[in-house]
């Protein structure tokens, strides 16, 4: 990584405590890009900000219509969800549409996200399922493209499967990759690609901005907790603003897009800190003046004194 900036300090008393160094980078509608950090050509895995762009061949290959989806279905393919009954619920109805069952997917097993729903599974004993996987619908969408192909259901996650191959053109498509960047398997055990920042905003502007993808965009807008759920960054966006959306990705990054001005910017933070991300995304927000959604910048001891104060620098 080349030259990150410092965005996040806590200071405990005038005592710097922490630092959180990172890139933000802002794209306009016209494609003319402002850096925060030296990050022009250094490329970063996509991570789950692909799930947008991957999701774009349900409509290019009219998936949707196929499986007669509707939007809250379409949203789940694009998520990184917490694994709440909601979204499990939705993913079990999608893979019986497509008449598939659970015993095909190959994200792994993952425990939910959501504190709640982990505490209620502990109450009740329950095991942890498959379809709480955070990329449970990105899989069920990969099956479901491949069956409809007449694919190997067996091999969807492999790179020289014909899905990934048709996901890679696309979404280097989308983002404007003109040359090969380092590829890997992502958490959930796809093929996941890496490029610089600006790639991945030319991304999301040509996808959320293309009324071609409208209804990828208004499964967003309209599913925000779909798109999340509890305490996620993406869904707190959404629902307090106004065409706003947002995607976040392991590996501290964050796409914000806004749909009315056809501008986005992305946050990318080196220690991959979830807290300091979303704090950095959430300033960059109001100084945007897209939004203003209050986050708490006081340091605390456990009896509630305030000790220090977070600093961000964006």
């Amino acid at each position: 990584m080349t030259n990150p900036e410092i965005l996040v300090k806590y200071l405990r008393d005038g005592l710097v405590e922490q630092e959180h160094r990172g890139f933000v980078v802002l794209a306009d509608k016209d494609r003319s890009f402002d850096y925060v950090g030296d990050a022009e050509h250094t490329p970063f895995f996509l991570r789950s900000c692909a799930k947008p762009l991957q999701a774009a061949l349900i409509v290019d290959w009219e998936m949707d219509k196929f499986y007669d989806m509707t939007e809250q279905e379409i949203a789940l393919c694009c998520a990184s969800h917490a694994g709440e009954k909601v979204h499990t619920d939705i993913a079990k109805g999608l893979l019986e549409k497509i008449g598939l069952d659970e015993s095909y997917l190959k994200c792994g097993m993952q425990k939910p996200l959501s504190k709640t729903r982990q505490t209620e599974m502990l109450i009740d004993n329950e095991p942890v399922n498959i379809l709480q996987n955070n990329c449970s619908g990105k899989h069920i969408m990969m099956l479901g493209l491949s069956k409809m192909k007449g694919w190997d259901l067996k091999t969807y996650d492999e790179p020289e499967h014909p899905l990934q191959v048709e996901i890679k053109n696309r979404i280097y498509e989308l983002c404007h990759v003109t040359h090969e960047y380092p590829i890997t398997k992502d958490g959930c055990g796809v093929p996941i690609v890496s490029m610089p920042l600006n790639n991945m905003l030319h991304g999301y502007l040509n996808l959320f901005c293309n009324p071609k993808y409208e209804k990828i965009k208004n499964a967003f807008l309209n599913n925000p907790y779909i798109i999340g759920g509890e305490d996620r960054t993406d869904t707190k966006i959404i629902q307090n603003s106004n065409g706003i959306i947002a995607k976040v990705g392991a590996g501290g990054l964050c796409i914000v897009v806004n749909t009315n001005e056809q501008e986005a910017f992305v946050v990318k933070i080196c220690d991959c800190d979830m807290k300091a991300r979303e704090m950095v995304v959430l300033q960059t927000m109001k100084n945007l003046k897209w939004a203003e959604i209050p986050y708490d910048k006081t340091i605390k001891t456990l009896h509630g004194d305030i000790v220090g104060e977070i600093v961000v620098s964006i």
